[in-house]
């Protein structure tokens, strides 16, 4: 697979995974009403944004994840005090459109006077002084505070995270790793359809991948070929007894005979050995003879990939924590660079590693710790029990710190990543 191929799939899939996981928190969160400021994929610097209805759809420079930013999360606009210079300019229905917070000379068609009472949360009202006459004006609920080139849209109560029931706010949560878990399945049936179920009783072996710049490939082996026999010792379907036959002969000349197309080849291979691994290799991966997956097979065996998966997920989390090792961690450099040796291998097989990694953001993410979709599950919980919602400062400050501490976590990782591609 060319370089520029495996970098635009590596990229796209990483690109995948995070909007699925970020529309999913934002298709509920506009279900229940709540305003979602903007919608970005990765976080810093923008590169590219535009936007549509009420949502900042953005792409942002450092890959590290996304976010759906919903109105009550963060601190809302800047409030408008007593007496304060402002201008507004109202709509066709007289309700107040535009409030403008500075510039106030250069704007037009305007009504410029201080604010007396200022209500953009529950009433919806403004009261302005104009020359010494107070008049009360109606303000659309999706009004526009302008400061500069700066557009904000108002957040009525109603349209705000925190006035929506538990249930609505825990779904609205929940859904990004949720459309995770959803992804992984579907990537699993599509691998499976893919590379099919093995036969019961294969009678031969074939030739999955060739490796480049492998004796395989410089002898002419081809993706497709059966292996018919190995210095007069005929294979059948026992691919160990290939490889063993391969192992063992480092530097010597093996006679391979090739079924192509109803076509008998003959080739001579010479293995070699590879660094970091024993044995001697030709280059070639031998893929068991398949049928198609029904649609049941595929449904059970996506399933299945799920369960087996997320077992393995946990063995590593508990790995992990019995036995922390920084060399164990690895960030985006190394994310990214596991996956672009998985793209080379094929499409097959960076659909089932797009699939692990789904599943295992999910599940990381409903992990209880700071910041993450799962400590937020958590606190909802308590305000639950409790009947009341913790103090949105603590919790505030608890995300703070989970995301500060995580943030550095991530820079010490790539930093290992950085020196363990430079180490080789």
């Amino acid at each position: 697979m060319e370089m520029v191929q495996v970098v635009f799939l590596t990229v796209l899939m990483f690109f995948v995974l995070v909007t699925v996981h970020e529309w999913g928190h934002y298709y509920f969160a506009k279900r229940a009403g709540i305003l979602v400021r903007e919608f970005a994929i990765g976080f810093g610097p923008k590169l590219f944004s535009y936007k549509r209805n009420e949502t900042q759809f953005t792409l942002r420079l450092l890959p590290f994840g996304g976010y759906a930013r919903m109105a009550g999360e963060d601190p809302e606009i800047v409030e408008i005090g007593p007496g304060q210079t402002i201008a507004v300019r109202l709509g066709q229905d007289n309700k107040i459109k535009n409030i403008y917070l500075d510039a106030l000379d250069t704007r037009k068609n305007v009504i410029r006077g201080e604010a007396q009472h200022t209500d953009l949360e529950n009433d919806l009202k403004i009261s302005l002084d104009v020359d010494g006459e107070v008049t009360t004006y109606d303000v659309h609920p999706q009004a526009m505070m302008v400061r500069g080139s700066q557009q904000t849209q108002i957040a009525p109560k109603n349209r705000q995270f925190g006035s929506k029931t538990v249930g609505q706010r825990a779904l609205a949560i929940v859904a990004g790793p949720v459309m995770n878990f959803l992804l992984a399945f579907v990537l699993f049936a599509i691998h499976l359809q893919m590379v099919g179920i093995p036969l019961e009783n294969p009678t031969y072996v074939k030739i999955g991948d060739v490796s480049k710049g492998m004796p395989a490939e410089e002898a002419g082996l081809q993706k497709g070929d059966i292996v018919d026999s190995i210095d007069g010792q005929k294979i059948g379907a026992d691919y160990k007894k290939m490889i063993s036959l391969t192992a063992a002969s480092k530097g010597k000349e093996m006679k391979w005979v090739i079924l192509r197309d109803d076509k008998t080849l003959n080739f001579t291979l010479i293995p070699r050995t590879m660094e970091g691994e024993e044995g001697a290799k030709v280059g070639i991966t031998p893929e068991l003879p398949s049928r198609k997956a029904s649609i049941g097979e595929t449904v059970s065996g996506a399933g299945t990939a799920m369960v087996s998966t997320t077992k393995m997920i946990f063995v590593g989390f508990k790995q992990l924590i019995n036995k922390f090792n920084m060399d164990d961690i690895g960030g985006p450099v190394r994310t990214f660079q596991m996956t672009g040796q998985i793209a080379e291998q094929g499409i097959q097989y960076l659909t089932y590693w797009a699939a692990i990694l789904s599943l295992y953001l999910g599940i990381f993410n409903l992990l209880p710790i700071p910041a993450l979709d799962g400590s937020r599950l958590a606190f909802l919980g308590v305000e639950a029990l409790r009947g009341k919602p913790v103090d949105p400062g603590r919790e505030g400050m608890v995300h703070f710190v989970g995301f500060a501490l995580l943030f550095l976590l991530m820079i010490a990782v790539t930093y290992n990543d950085i020196l363990r591609l430079i180490s080789g």
